[in-house]
């Protein structure tokens, strides 16, 4: 009797164990990746020929980075991926923590470059006003937006000023694969010849935004030519679909600003490879 009351409990945990197996399986494209974060926050601000009356730069960098994620070489690869994100080619070996002081460096140096140009102004300074145009400003920040089932989706801003009429402001969307631990382009979502189908649906998607019904309209709001709008590879994923951004002047004039487009999977299904990593994202 204590045999069949044991065989009947061990076979009841077996059970369970199987559903809870099967309950994993079937949620472990929501789980969230296992990677901790820190973030390097840094503020200068530096006047021309370090004087304090004289125009100067004010630098503020917010780098997001991965700690910890798999085992050292792991980490070290998708470290790498961040910092050529945020900081570019030549910083792409460096740490980052030593890119983002390398780069904070290499910024106020650059400025610096300017103080011979202000010398030879200041020796006119009587006869015309030294220009506002030394007043330089930059701002960075990153932001992770997705970071689910092997894939982390991420945004890097950016704001700054070099002199001219305005500021100028830049987006970059980045879409990591954990597994194969690079970024993801358009050519490993979706299918061949994709581009003029995709255009059209990023053409119909920004005329409902702006609530209109003629794609037409939107060169009166200060577009170009629609058929300019054509997929551009800047692009993030998360469970609700893609988020492509048009910077400022790729599509449309400066005061319109930057254009961000949402796609629902539901749209763009049929657009996608029959392996697309995208695939295992979208909910069954």
């Amino acid at each position: 009797m204590r045999t069949q009351l044991c065989k009947g409990f061990v076979g009841i945990l077996c059970l369970l164990g199987m559903l809870t197996t099967g309950c994993q399986t079937g949620t472990r494209k929501n789980a969230e990746n296992d990677i901790k974060f820190k973030t390097i926050d840094i503020e200068k601000t530096y006047h021309l020929l370090n004087n304090p009356d004289n125009p100067n730069c004010d630098f503020h960098l917010n780098f997001t980075y991965p700690t910890e994620y798999g085992d050292k070489a792991t980490l070290e690869k998708l470290q790498s991926l961040f910092v050529f994100s945020h900081f570019g080619e030549a910083y792409e070996t460096l740490s980052p923590e030593e890119a983002a002081e390398k780069y904070t460096k290499d910024y106020l140096e650059m400025y610096k470059e300017l103080e011979e140009y202000f010398k030879e102004e200041l020796k006119s300074a009587d006869e015309e006003a030294v220009g506002s145009w030394y007043g330089y400003f930059e701002t960075s920040n990153n932001e992770v937006v997705y970071n689910k089932g092997g894939f982390l989706s991420f945004v890097v801003s950016y704001e700054n000023y070099t002199g001219g009429a305005h500021g100028a402001h830049t987006v970059r969307n980045h879409l990591i694969d954990l597994e194969r631990m690079e970024f993801l382009k358009e050519e490993d979502v979706f299918v061949e010849n994709f581009e003029n189908a995709l255009a059209q649906l990023l053409v119909e998607e920004i005329t409902a935004n702006n609530k209109l019904t003629d794609s037409k309209e939107l060169e009166d709001i200060g577009f170009f030519s629609v058929e300019e709008i054509y997929p551009n590879d800047n692009f993030y994923a998360d469970e609700e679909g893609i988020t492509y951004t048009f910077n400022e002047y790729e599509i449309a004039a400066y005061v319109v600003g930057a254009t961000q487009v949402k796609l629902p999977y539901a749209k763009i299904k049929h657009l996608l490879q029959k392996e697309s990593p995208l695939l295992s994202i979208i909910a069954p």
